[in-house]
């Protein structure tokens, strides 16, 4: 069975920090990729850069991503991934601190399959992280996986 990936797009070392303790705790045991900013995430989604050499079937699962990164923004990442033949049907979860309404609709209009705000509290956010886990590397079927 392929491994279940998950990229995390994040620029902040914190919020990283804090992401992957969150799924240690909730015991998501799977892979996390981190790239730090949105030129980054596109060479791994596309296999081109540093990331030249991989193939499709290292796809994530999932990319959980932030819209305010350097270099290319989360929307325009996502803009690219749904763009892509690729990568289209990639399950895009946007975690963000962002609240605002035109972020919120403007993700959901390039795609994004769900728009999380992250929590401040920690303990909202290993919950937060529990169930993300569970619905989109457990429960969810991904086009990505073979049978």
């Amino acid at each position: 069975m392929k491994k279940k990936i998950i990229l995390l797009v994040e620029d902040n070392p914190d919020d990283v920090d804090l992401t992957l303790r969150a799924f240690r705790k909730s015991l998501i045991a799977n892979e996390v990729v981190v790239t730090r900013d949105g030129a980054e995430a596109l060479e791994y989604l596309t296999s081109t850069g540093r990331y030249a050499g991989m193939t499709v079937k290292e796809l994530p699962q999932v990319v959980l991503l932030d819209l305010h990164l350097p270099k290319v923004s989360g929307l325009e990442v996502l803009r690219a991934i749904r763009a892509d033949p690729n990568t289209r049907f990639l399950p895009v979860v946007v975690l963000t601190s962002s609240a605002e309404e035109n972020d919120i609709l403007e993700s959901y209009g390039l795609g994004a399959n769900s728009y999380i705000r992250k929590p401040v509290d920690f303990e909202q956010f290993l919950d937060a992280a529990r169930q993300l886990g569970l619905y989109w590397l457990v429960l969810n079927q991904s086009p990505f996986l073979d049978h």
